[in-house]
């Protein structure tokens, strides 16, 4: 008891600080938890929570039967799969560039204006896609119109509005993921550098052989994490790109626990929706961490 009265008189500032992430996670990640009752009820909002009738698993037959549903996770994984391929390596391979800029100035001034997108709310980078990419007087159709070319639908075909999503996505993201990156390899030692410029290594070899392979267990642990957001994405990111004329890869998880828990009503339903994909979460990741140590990695638990 004397030694932990020690380290709280030591570090209570410290202590003090940490109290207000741990309310965070308390308030908004586990107190929510409770709720989760809903998904086993005919939730009426008259009769409240433990008033409403207990049916079991009935919420989920009702939930799997429905079209809806099938075609939610069909676009759920789609979209943050190819989201995981290119929203994740990106990252990756902009630390790696960045790494090799040898002029100070320059290098802080395009990590600058490439975390800025990070800051932005998807409604303002939907407005500013629409400004730009829109098919009847968008800046870049205008453009491609002026050099006498045919206009394209960037967000008013669904193939298109894919490709677009994706490529939004990647200009959003790549800016903030390349701070773990290059905090990962200035860690480095300098030393392996040293040694492999005595081989004969050029810029390219030394990226290969000694920049990845010292990064390699951040990108699995964030890898890991990543995949848990699988079943995930981003509703505002949907609701702000979306559009009357592209409605085939616009119907996801997250869209459907809006439309049915907050315009429809029906809360049983969606907070079923939510667990569901939450379990789904939570099984990947530890898939995931399980097949990392099986080659040899940390993993996460």
């Amino acid at each position: 008891m004397k030694r932990l009265a020690f380290y709280l008189r030591r570090d209570l500032q410290l202590y003090l600080m940490l109290l207000i992430p741990i309310a965070f996670v308390l308030v908004f990640k586990y107190a929510p938890m409770s709720g989760l009752v809903l998904a086993f009820k005919n939730y009426k909002i008259a009769h409240g929570v433990w008033g409403s009738e207990w049916v079991g698993f009935e919420v989920f037959r009702e939930l799997f039967a429905k079209h809806d549903f099938g075609r939610a996770v069909r676009n759920t994984l789609l979209l943050n799969c190819l989201d995981l391929v290119f929203s994740f390596t990106m990252p990756i391979v902009l630390a790696l560039l960045l790494n090799e800029v040898r002029n100070i100035r320059f290098k802080r001034i395009n990590q600058t204006l490439l975390y800025l997108p990070h800051f932005l709310s998807w409604i303002i980078i939907g407005a500013i896609a629409y400004q730009l990419l829109s098919e009847g007087n968008g800046v870049v159709n205008n453009v491609i119109a002026m050099m006498g070319g045919n206009r394209i639908p960037f967000l008013q075909e669904d193939v298109n509005w894919l490709i677009s999503y994706l490529a939004i996505g990647v200009w959003q993201s790549m800016g903030w993921g390349t701070i773990i990156y290059l905090a990962a390899i200035s860690g480095i030692n300098p030393e392996l550098y040293e040694a492999a410029t005595v081989d004969g290594a050029g810029r390219w070899r030394k990226v290969w052989n000694v920049s990845l392979p010292s990064i390699r267990t951040t990108i699995v642990t964030l890898l890991i994490m990543n995949l848990g957001r699988v079943m995930e994405g981003s509703f505002e990111r949907i609701y702000a790109l979306q559009n009357k004329a592209t409605t085939e890869f616009t119907t996801t998880i997250p869209v459907l626990v809006y439309r049915w828990g907050i315009e429809g009503g029906n809360f049983s339903r969606a907070t079923a929706l939510g667990l569901f994909q939450s379990l789904i979460g939570i099984m990947l990741v530890l898939l995931a961490d399980r097949i990392a140590k099986k080659l040899g990695e940390d993993g996460l638990l």
